[in-house]
């Protein structure tokens, strides 16, 4: 049985593969979390992560084989709700500045964070790191991969944005759904930063 103390050590599990259904391999070694990270970055894809019901479950069957208690995976709490009212653009640069980079939600449990931190803001809506491509009509976010997981809210999100006007960002309602939205992005809104490993 492990204690938690300020530095926590506990068992890892990676993730093996990114774009295709997660594998997990389970690591019988104590590291801390920022060790667990580099290690699965290292010799796999990343430390664990799990977006949905079935992956929990899939993970959970991997843990109860190898009958451990705790394990780390890549949830990590990431951020920071700026109320400051910048355009998107401004955002993103203050987030790089200043911290990481605007949050990006790559899963339920995530949205589910973003949904709590937005409550607080002070603008009807909170910038994230959504952008629209015009030239391949793709959302991505800005760290470079692709949306797996989506919140978008009704009407919003089309690959068939209108690219003839000023470009579109994403945002979280801070109200009512808090779903996901475009908006020009010279608006200025509140907006989420991930925080760097150490913050």
């Amino acid at each position: 049985m492990f204690r938690i103390i300020s530095v926590t050590i506990f068992f890892s599990v990676c993730g093996v593969t990114a774009f295709i259904p997660h594998r997990y391999h389970f690591v019988n070694e104590n590291k801390t979390w920022s060790e667990a990270q580099t290690y699965c970055r290292d010799k796999y894809t990343d430390l664990a992560t799990i977006s949905n019901m079935d992956e929990m479950k899939k993970l959970n069957i991997t843990l109860k084989k190898e009958t451990v208690k705790l394990a780390w995976i890549g949830l990590k709490k990431f951020l920071i709700l700026i109320k400051e009212n910048l355009s998107w653009w401004e955002a993103l640069n203050y987030c790089r500045n200043h911290h990481h980079d605007l949050v990006s939600v790559g899963s339920e449990e995530m949205q589910l964070w973003v949904k709590d931190v937005a409550q607080k803001a002070s603008s009807e809506h909170v910038w994230l790191g959504l952008r629209h491509d015009c030239a391949q009509r793709i959302w991505f976010w800005v760290y470079g991969t692709m949306i797996c997981y989506q919140n978008w809210a009704p009407g919003y999100g089309t690959w068939n944005e209108d690219c003839s006007q000023e470009r579109r960002s994403g945002a979280v309602q801070a109200g009512g759904t808090q779903q996901w939205i475009d908006l020009p992005e010279s608006y200025k809104l509140n907006f989420i930063c991930s925080l760097k490993d150490g913050e």
